[in-house]
């Protein structure tokens, strides 16, 4: 028998509805894969009927239950997306937050953001930390870069100023953004203490 793709995964769609029916049927709860496949399984079917797009849409969304699903599995599926053939032609039928059925999702579901106990540098957040201004000389003949959390003491040994002082400081400057000296560029420069641990990272390079 042949069989156009569509009609191989139709019948794959199919299997794995099957397979899920079996453990819905043993009491065993619904993995993702398994609640998105009796959906579309379901879906399917409706418009093979001749259902419109309302009722086809309405039999995914009844064909698994909250409570079939194993816990997290509705904070995965954000939505089910099938094209489906009607009447009037194919459809994309999108089913949103299916298993939410308008409940608030999990705060401890996949994904979730739960806060805890500030423990080492993160306890350091929010703390007023140190600035201090230092006077900076290019002494090379090329521009050099120095980049936002890079220890200021350790950078390109051709830029003059304090070291001493900028120990255990980065420049006040946006994440990933970084200052640039031409070649005899002398500015001035605020930094920020670092929070938490210190660490040694080795010295710049010209750029």
């Amino acid at each position: 028998m042949r069989l156009t793709p569509w009609e191989e995964e139709r019948l794959l769609i199919f299997s794995a509805a099957e397979l899920a029916r079996r453990h819905r049927t043993a009491g065993i709860a619904l993995n993702a894969p398994e609640a998105i496949a009796l959906m579309c399984d379901a879906m399917l079917e409706a418009a093979r009927a001749g259902a419109s797009y309302a009722d086809v849409e309405a039999a995914g969304l009844a064909a698994v239950a909250p409570a079939d699903a194993m816990p997290g599995v509705r904070e995965l599926i954000d939505d089910v997306r099938l094209e489906v053939l009607l009447g009037d032609g194919v459809r994309l039928i999108v089913l949103l937050d299916p298993l939410g059925r308008g409940a608030p999702p999990s705060s401890d579901g996949p994904g979730a953001v739960v806060a805890g106990t500030p423990v080492g540098a993160a306890a350091n957040r929010g703390v007023a930390l140190e600035r201090r201004t230092v006077t900076v000389t290019n002494t090379s003949r090329r521009a050099i870069r120095v980049s936002s959390h890079f220890p200021f003491d350790q950078v390109n040994p051709r830029l003059a100023f304090d070291r001493a002082a900028a120990c255990g400081f980065r420049l006040d400057i946006e994440a990933g953004s970084s200052e640039r000296w031409a070649p005899g560029e002398i500015r001035m420069v605020t930094l920020v203490r670092f929070g938490g641990r210190r660490g040694t990272v080795p010295g710049g390079t010209e750029a």
